[in-house]
This record gives structure tokens, C-alpha cells and sequence, in this order.
């Protein structure tokens, strides 16, 4: 982070602004509507600027820019199209430790103004530290679409009872659970729809009849796919906003981390090859426990919780407890991985079907049945097959597999270390050991592994 983000009050506090043109009539108003004694310098004053200092709580000065103009002040805006007066402000301001912003110019800034949505009291404010204004112009858009233009009415009705619900429950936890039960419900739809009234009545109703014994909590089995933070569901996203507990694999990737609630706890519950790990009955234990003590826990699982993630054997353990939980599928790794490596797992013209099976070891060897994976116009996914890759291709040769059958090996697919190495059954062991692939991986065998060539499109 290069700029910390902060909302400074700035009523009733001088502010000025140096230049007379549009640019600085901008700045200005955005100054003015945060309550400021804003303060207008320059040698020539537009109408429009004049306009505003008869409306608002903002005076003008026709003068070239001195020293004095800023003393005293909270902040500085220089708006000028003179580079020289800009730095002469900027250096002044500096000197004075006044924070100021020279309009397009970062490197004359000590901060730097925000894209605004305003919903008050709600306000998103948004930099690209000066980056790429079009883009931060265009996610102030999505964020004006998606916020509700009532949004700032509901967080005042929801001030006014902050002392009650304060009252009514001495234990923060229960006042975090009554504010999120609230948020959940029907309540905020009433205030976006206009009918606040109805709204104030049915909080204090859910006041009235909400007490502090603490509830069940609740698990979340939340698929995060294959790596890439993007392929996560809008409610996967929206249930790792309230968790209060996190329960996470070690394949779920560092950007689908990062989206988590920042105070949540967050406990690494991995298996690794090689690694003292967790064992599955300890995990259940820990999610019935957690739901027990009334937390809402997230139990996040790479790719798909109920494709070889053991997520029916952890819901079998809440349904035993009469815990509540939600199931959330995310993008199975086969067809995440395989849709940024540009592989189709079924086509019209090489396959029909597709198989999901696990490579995994069990005491050097696999135990599949290998007959009925030899089959024409079939795609084959290799889940956690890294270390059985040399018996998976000698097997399927001799069960009857073409020996020039096309295999990928699909690395930490969909992420920026994504690297997919192809060859044959044949030549893909010695590709291997010479490449040396790294785990998480993905392995897919079949006639659909040679369209990469024509159809590869993520940048590795």
C-alpha cells in the first residue's frame, strides 16, 4: 500500500485552493459540500467560481499566490496550469507541513484526492495512487451502480439505535451477531424500497425479542476453485465477509486469502505430502466445536469441497451435532485448470465424456480400475497424481492406451504461476523429471490436449 487511506474532517477548517478555472471550482465544491471555509486564490476568478461564493461557504481572492495565503490553513488544492506556481505552492505547503495536492501532478502531492461515491454518512473513496484515473473512474461507476441510493439513509437509522443496542447487550460478540442477523435480513431491502418507517419498527421489534444467550453458529463449506481469486462465487465472497473462524486447505491460493474478513481467525488446517497434518476426524471435531461456541465458521476447500475434498465426510459430522451448515460449490480444479490451459475436457470431434479420478498414491501403488480407463472419444483428469505421473502413463500403455496419447500437466493452474507442460504417455516421464513440476497440479489424458495448440489464450 502507497498511500494510506484516510477521511479527514475538515469543518468549519480553512481550506484553499489555488486557481480559477473549472478544474479548481471542482475542488472547491467537493471542499465545500465536506463543510470547509474553503478559500479561492488566483489572478483571475471564472463565474462559475464567483457563482459559488455567493451560494456556498467559500471566499475568493483575485492575487497572484503568496506564502500568507496559506498560513493557518488545513489543507491546500493547487489548481493552477502553471507548473512554477504549482511547485511554489507544493514547497510552501510542504514547509508549513500542510497536506496539499497539486492537480495532476503526484509528484508535487502529499496526498492525493479520491474518486467519491457519496451514500453520507456511507462515503467510497478510490485511488489508483494516481496511476490511472480512467480506471478509477470507471470502479467509482460499478461502485455508483452498486450501492443503493438509500444506503446513507439506512445507516443513520441504524446510528439511532447503536446506544440500544448497546444497552440491551453488555457482550460485543452479541451485539456484532444482532447488527449481522439484522443486515442479513429483510430489513435493508425495506429502507432501499422507501419504507423506513416499517423498517424502525421491525428493529425494534427483533430489539425486543433478541436476548444474549449465544446461538449455534453455523459452517460454511465454501468451494474457492482452483486459484484464481476471480473464479470465486459472489456467494463464496459473500460468506467469507462473515466468517468469524476460517478453517483453509493449503491449496487455497494467497489472492483468495486476502479476500477473507481481516479479523477473522484463521487456522491452517492443510494436508501436505510429507508433512504432519491434521487428521480429518480432528478437523470435524473442530468444526462442531467452533459452531458450538456460536461462531460462524468458514471450512474453505480448494476447487470444489465435494470433488475429492472429503467435504460429505465433515457434513455427515454437523448433521450428527445438529449443527446448521451452507454448501457453497466452487470451479472444480479440472475445469478451471483446464479452461486457462486452453484444453476443452469433452469436444465434438475427440471426446464425450470425462472421468475425474484421484492419482493419488496409496503404499507406491494405484489402485484403479485400469481397464475401463482405456476407452476411445474419453477425457481423463488426474486429481493429486504429481507423484504417481510415471505409473499413471506406464499403466494406461499397458492396459492398451496409445502410447502417443497427448497428456498435459497442468501446474498451479489458473494463477500467475500457472505452467503446463504436454507431451505423450511416453515422453512425459522423462519430461517430467527433467521440468521438474511443482504441486498443485492437475493431469489431463486425451485426444483434447493437442486443441491447446490452437486454443491457448492465458499468459503464462
Amino acid at each position: 500500500m502507497e498511500l494510506l487511506p484516510i477521511f479527514l474532517n475538515i469543518r468549519d477548517r480553512k481550506c484553499v485552493v489555488v486557481g480559477g478555472g473549472d478544474i479548481a471550482c471542482r475542488k472547491a465544491e467537493l471542499l465545500s459540500r465536506a463543510g470547509a471555509e474553503v478559500h479561492v486564490i488566483a489572478r483571475s476568478i471564472s463565474e462559475r467560481l464567483t457563482e459559488l461564493s455567493r451560494s456556498q461557504n467559500t471566499t475568493t481572492s483575485e492575487q497572484d499566490f503568496q506564502p500568507a495565503c496559506i498560513e493557518g490553513a488545513c489543507l491546500v488544492v493547487a489548481a493552477t496550469n502553471d507548473r512554477s506556481v504549482n511547485q511554489r505552492v507544493s514547497d510552501t505547503a510542504r514547509e508549513l507541513g500542510i497536506p496539499v495536492n497539486v492537480v495532476d501532478q503526484p509528484e508535487l502531492c502529499s496526498f492525493i484526492m479520491p474518486s467519491i461515491v457519496d451514500r453520507s454518512p456511507i462515503v467510497v473513496a478510490i485511488s489508483s495512487t494516481a496511476t490511472s484515473p480512467v480506471l478509477t473512474r470507471k470502479i467509482k461507476e460499478l461502485n455508483e451502480t452498486m450501492l443503493p441510493e438509500r444506503m446513507g439513509e439506512f445507516a443513520h437509522i441504524l446510528g439511532s439505535f447503536r446506544s440500544k443496542v448497546k444497552d440491551r447487550f453488555s457482550d460485543f460478540g452479541a451485539r456484532i451477531r444482532f447488527w449481522e442477523e439484522l443486515l442479513d435480513s429483510e430489513i435493508p431491502e425495506l429502507v432501499y424500497g422507501g419504507n423506513s418507517e416499517l423498517a424502525i419498527e421491525r428493529i425494534a421489534s427483533s430489539l425486543e425479542l433478541q436476548n444474549e444467550n449465544p446461538k449455534t453458529g453455523e459452517v460454511y463449506l465454501v468451494g474457492a476453485g482452483p486459484g484464481d481469486p476471480d473464479l470465486l462465487t459472489l456467494r463464496a465472497l459473500r460468506l467469507m465477509h462473515k466468517a468469524d473462524v476460517v478453517l483453509y486447505d493449503r491449496l487455497v491460493s494467497s489472492g483468495i486469502m486476502a479476500r477473507l474478513r481481516p479479523d477473522s481467525e484463521k487456522i491452517h488446517v492443510g494436508k501436505a505430502r510429507g508433512e504432519h497434518s491434521i487428521e480429518q476426524e480432528t478437523i470435524n471435531q473442530m468444526l462442531v466445536r467452533l459452531a458450538q461456541e456460536g461462531n460462524k465458521v468458514l471450512r474453505l476447500k480448494g476447487g470444489d469441497p465435494f470433488i475429492f475434498g472429503r467435504g460429505g465426510e465433515e457434513l455427515e459430522a454437523l448433521a450428527r451435532e445438529g449443527i446448521p451448515f451452507q454448501i457453497v460449490p466452487g470451479v472444480t480444479a479440472a475445469s478451471g485448470c483446464a479452461s486457462y490451459a486452453g484444453i476443452p475436457l469433452t469436444h465434438r470431434d475427440y471426446a464425450q465424456s470425462v472421468r475425474f479420478l484421484t492419482g493419488h498414491l496409496k503404499e507406491g501403488s494405484l489402485d484403479l480400475d485400469w481397464p475401463s480407463l482405456v476407452r476411445e472419444q474419453e477425457t481423463l483428469v488426474f486429481y493429486m497424481g504429481l507423484m504417481g505421473l510415471e505409473t499413471i502413463c506406464e499403466k494406461l500403455i499397458e492396459y492398451g492406451m496409445d502410447s502417443q496419447m497427448p497428456i498435459a500437466v497442468i501446474q498451479q493452474g489458473t494463477t500467475a504461476t500457472q505452467k503446463v507442460h504436454t507431451a505423450t504417455l511416453q515422453s512425459m516421464p522423462a519430461l517430467a523429471k527433467q521440468e521438474q513440476p511443482q504441486a498443485p497440479t492437475i493431469i489431463i489424458v486425451g485426444k483434447v490436449v493437442d486443441l491447446r495448440q490452437k486454443l491457448n489464450w492465458f499468459q503464462e
